[in-house]
């Protein structure tokens, strides 16, 4: 990790601090990311059991939140931080929103996938499904390695693979809304698919978003509501 935007305080608590939420933020990230891989387990081998422990790691996630935003909001009244200190705990505080909500929907692919396993259907489409899951898992993987770098380098490959996610999403839904048309009886099935891979492209834009979280704490910069083109285009500047 690169500590020298943050390891030049009078303070050596105030280091200690920041060094402190950082480490918590990657150890909730990392939890997260195995939430997720193990929902796409359970997912495609029927595992129950995989599910149910990834049910149960939510709420250490929700825990870390909680503790994590309250450390931050301390730090802003005690020590009154300025500049990139403020921006990196304001930074903080969206990152780790943004990590509770990407659990939430590891919870929801863990969930559809205990309702899947008492069900027989066709598994035809996982591969496109598990190809998707893998790209969102690299944007998932990079964010988390950017933050803890402390930079922004890479950053419009990470959101670039975002229009990927979404288009194989789409071709996902027309597979699957075919599907139940074709039969009826796989209406409900599939619908439980179709929430799966619902959750796995909205965890691919929590990815984004926390990208666009590190390029304003590293360059003071709102980068919220620009599309990939734009991006490019600011970061090159």
């Amino acid at each position: 990790m690169d500590n020298s935007k943050i390891g030049h305080h009078i303070s050596r608590q105030f280091n200690t601090e920041l060094e402190d939420i950082r480490n918590k933020v990657l150890e909730m990230g990392g939890l997260v990311e195995r939430q997720l891989e193990l929902a796409i387990q359970a997912f495609t081998t029927n595992d129950v059991e995989t599910a149910e422990l990834v049910i149960k790691q939510d709420n250490q996630v929700n825990d870390m939140e909680v503790e994590i935003d309250l450390e931050c909001t301390q730090i802003i009244a005690l020590r009154q931080p300025t500049a990139f200190d403020l921006r990196l705990l304001l930074t903080v505080i969206k990152i780790i929103s943004e990590l509770e909500i990407a659990g939430d929907h590891a919870e929801r692919i863990a969930k559809m996938s205990i309702q899947l396993s008492d069900t027989d259907g066709r598994h035809d489409q996982y591969q496109e499904i598990l190809h998707m899951a893998d790209v969102v898992k690299d944007m998932l993987h990079g964010a988390l390695d950017a933050f803890a770098r402390m930079s922004v380098d890479g950053i419009t490959v990470i959101t670039g693979k975002d229009e990927k996610v979404d288009r194989e999403y789409s071709s996902i839904v027309r597979q699957l809304i075919t599907h139940m048309m074709e039969d009826p009886r796989n209406i409900t099935r599939t619908l439980n698919v179709l929430w799966t891979v619902r959750a796995l492209e909205r965890i691919g834009d929590h990815a984004c978003y926390l990208c666009e979280h590190l390029v304003f704490m590293v360059k003071g910069e709102a980068v919220r509501h620009l599309n990939q083109q734009e991006l490019e285009e600011k970061m090159k500047g």
